[in-house]
C-alpha cells in the first residue's frame, strides 16, 4: 500500500514508503481507512522470485484519488 499526498507546488508526491501487508484483505481495509485523508491511495500486489531479484508486474487491488504512476 502506497498513499499519496500533495506538496506545495500541488504535485502529487508518495507520502512516506510503501508498506507491505499481511495479506490483500488487510491492505485494502487500510487503504479504506485512510483514503479521506489523502489525495490517493493504492494497492497493488506483484509475485516474486526474491532468489533471482525477478518481480512481476503490479496488479492494482484497490484505487482511490490520484495516485502518480507505478513504475
Amino acid at each position: 500500500m502506497l498513499s499519496f499526498v500533495r506538496n506545495e507546488e500541488g504535485d502529487i508526491v508518495p507520502f512516506g514508503e510503501a508498506m507491505e501487508m499481511r495479506d490483500e484483505a488487510q491492505a485494502i481495509r487500510a487503504a479504506q481507512a485512510i483514503a479521506s485523508q489523502r489525495a490517493g491511495v493504492i494497492v497493488w500486489t506483484r509475485t516474486a522470485d526474491l532468489v533471482n531479484g525477478d518481480f512481476g508486474d503490479p496488479v492494482t487491488l484497490f484505487k482511490h484519488g490520484q495516485v502518480s504512476d507505478m513504475e
